[in-house]
């Protein structure tokens, strides 16, 4: 049976990799072929040899003026309902993502952590909506069938605040964050996505509340955060996980110039390190980070920033609580250019990520 009927197999094939990305569920459910084709590797490595990989930015947004206050347990209710948004920077197409299992109408978890792993979305952690319970639950959304699965639940006590990154291909490492207790933890664990298990990491020199993560050249950082007794003041230190030699380097102190929340910090395709801070975007240049350009006009709050490839995806807004706009740097040029939203999509935004699909 051919791919297209009339059409030689390479020439089909040439024809489906051109498909934009909300299409596949749609592409992989015509025939077992044209599924067995989307879902194979060759697909995707054709579709990026190509250059006609979509890359889709995933965001955990606020609902615009969508309150989940209730009388009389105002104590336990969030301020704001979260949904899953994707937009489609190049295109300018927002869009809300399917509900996860058993999600309710109070929405996703708070503070939930978000990966992508390949064609999925890892959603890992938060807090319940409604209880402020802490959650070590894992789901995977798969962009290719459309639909949510359970993962294996994140092991030991139930964190939060946690530094968490994925190599992109198969694992998510997650360390730190603090338990019920709000101590500050040490541990660190990783995600196998493939085999759906968990498998435990040595432990950082230090321990280190609300840290980001970063993967970075087949290392895991672990930046900033602090100790419990410390509480909200933030270290410039880091730690590394090197995969390879499945160990930490030793404690880099100093790897931030200040002590900031380090939430902004990504990385690029040529390995270079940025972080958003005080009005403009940083690059590590050597040991010392140096400001490459200014946030555009009239915004000073950057509430989240991913990259993927050359370009950084900056969610920010002009005032703390103000409308949120997406901007996109190009981190070759330095230039920004702005991603139209109507208001549905301009709510706060606690975390994200992007994905090549």
């Amino acid at each position: 049976m051919e791919l297209i009927p009339g059409l030689p197999d390479d020439v089909g094939l040439e024809c489906l990799i051109r498909i934009c990305q909300e299409s596949f569920p749609c592409v992989a459910s015509v025939c077992r072929k044209w599924k067995d084709t989307v879902r194979g590797p060759e697909f995707w490595q054709r579709r990026k040899a190509a250059n006609l990989a979509q890359k889709v930015v995933v965001l955990s947004q606020a609902k615009v003026g969508d309150f989940g206050e209730e009388p009389g347990n105002k104590k336990h209710s969030p301020t704001q309902v979260y949904r899953l948004t994707l937009c489609e920077p190049e295109t300018g197409r927002w869009a809300q993502l399917p509900p996860m299992p058993d999600q309710t109408d109070d929405g996703l978890p708070m503070f939930c952590q978000l990966v992508g792993v390949g064609r999925n979305l890892v959603l890992i952690g938060g807090w319940d909506p409604r209880t402020w319970e802490v959650s070590n639950d894992v789901f995977v959304y798969n962009f290719v069938s459309a639909k949510w699965r359970r993962g294996a639940t994140m092991p030991g006590c139930r964190r939060s605040f946690f530094a968490c990154a994925s190599d992109g291909r198969r694992f998510v490492y997650v360390a730190g964050g603090h338990d019920g207790e709000k101590s500050a933890l040490k541990s660190a664990m990783a995600y196998d996505l493939t085999e759906d298990l968990w498998v435990m990491l040595p432990e950082m020199e230090k321990e280190r509340d609300e840290p980001a993560g970063i993967f970075h050249h087949d290392k895991f950082y672990v930046v900033g955060g602090y100790v419990t007794s410390m509480q909200g003041r933030f270290e410039t230190s880091a730690e590394a996980f090197d995969v390879p030699s499945w160990q930490w380097g030793s404690d880099q102190e100093n790897f931030l110039n200040s002590s900031i929340c380090p939430r902004n910090c990504i990385d690029d395709a040529d390995g270079r390190l940025y972080v958003s801070c005080s009005g403009h975007v940083a690059a590590l240049q050597g040991s010392e980070w140096k400001g490459v350009v200014e946030l555009p006009h009239n915004v000073q709050n950057t509430t989240h920033m991913t990259a993927c490839r050359d370009k950084a995806f900056v969610m920010a807004s002009s005032t703390s609580g103000g409308r949120h706009q997406m901007f996109i740097l190009d981190l070759k040029s330095y230039r920004w250019e702005k991603v139209e939203a109507t208001d549905d999509f301009s709510g706060h935004v606690q975390s994200g990520c992007c994905l090549e699909l």
